[in-house]
């Protein structure tokens, strides 16, 4: 973990920790814990969308360990609560991509969290590891998706591949990895509609999608990753459920971390759906895209320092 990389995180955490971690931190770090301090701590937990059964399992586990540990000193049940968040997330591990040939990742998530800009902030990601990467739009039913998703394109130094508005998907998906393929191209990264997870018909055409793509490419999708809008809290863990049921999603991507003080969805998603967040969402520039690092995470919350590499 470069300090880089855990400043970026750290800064982006600052709503989150200021509304809610540095109070629980303040109230593990009393001398004196008392049942309704246990009960404040649940109450802001779930006020940063922690959740209430990933709460309530939190909160069992620091009261098991006061009591057996006689933990009660200054400092202790604080490193206690780290020791504890940190155990609720997995860790961080890299995109499965083939080095040996091209690697699809397929982007879903619905309208208005952040999809299109954290695509253009992968590729970039991707582009400064010195990878290729070719964009294909396919969400079509959206005049502008295409459009918006071209000019992020241009920022990210990366061509894209679009269909016809209204047109089909999986087609755009298709003429994308045979362009890919022709072009010795690295990455491709498959846009999909901003569906809504009630709506079936979109929810068909996503695996429809998802099937073409395995049909053209062995092994691909190599990631399908859910963006995840961190300021809608428990609505985006309701989200995920829904697409698990479409498709295997293989880990999410939590933008607008930084605008949120909601960012304890990131335990919820990683307990109770056993999903792993791959990369954070810190900003709104084109670089404002960070691999997840769970200790740099947990530090950022608990405000703690972190030696880089």
């Amino acid at each position: 973990m470069t300090l880089k990389l855990a400043r970026s995180i750290g800064e982006s955490l600052a709503r989150t920790r200021n509304a809610v971690f540095s109070r629980v931190a303040a109230l593990v770090g009393a001398s004196e814990v008392t049942e309704a301090t246990w009960g404040e701590i649940e109450d802001l937990l779930i006020q940063a969308d922690v959740g209430v059964d990933t709460t309530l399992y939190l909160v069992d586990r620091l009261r098991r360990r006061a009591r057996d540990e006689a933990m009660l000193q200054e400092g202790k049940l604080r490193q206690a609560l780290r020791e504890e968040l940190r155990a609720l997330l997995p860790d961080p591990r890299p995109l499965h991509l083939d080095d040996a040939a091209m690697s699809v990742l397929l982007m879903i998530g619905v309208n208005g969290s952040g999809k299109t800009t954290s695509i253009a902030k992968l590729a970039h990601h991707l582009r400064l590891e010195g990878r290729t990467v070719l964009l294909a739009a396919g969400d079509t039913f959206r005049a502008a998706a295409s459009d918006q998703l071209d000019v992020w394109a241009q920022r990210a130094g990366v061509d894209i591949v679009r269909g016809p508005d209204g047109g089909d998907p999986g087609a755009v998906a298709f003429d994308a990895i045979h362009s890919g393929l022709a072009h010795h191209t690295d990455v491709v990264i498959v846009d999909t509609a901003g569906r809504l997870h009630t709506q079936f018909n979109l929810m068909a055409e996503l695996q429809k999608i998802h099937r073409v793509i395995s049909k053209a490419v062995d092994g691909a999708p190599h990631e399908t990753i859910l963006v995840l809008d961190a300021t809608t809290g428990q609505n985006a863990l309701s989200q995920a459920r829904h697409f698990q049921e479409a498709v295997e999603v293989t880990g999410a991507l939590m933008a607008k971390l930084d605008s949120t003080a909601k960012g304890g969805i990131v335990f919820s998603v990683a307990r109770e759906l056993g999903l792993p967040v791959l990369f954070l969402g810190t900003g709104e520039r084109i670089g404002d895209l960070v691999p997840f690092d769970a200790d740099a995470f947990v530090d950022g919350l608990m405000k703690q320092d972190i030696q880089g590499d």
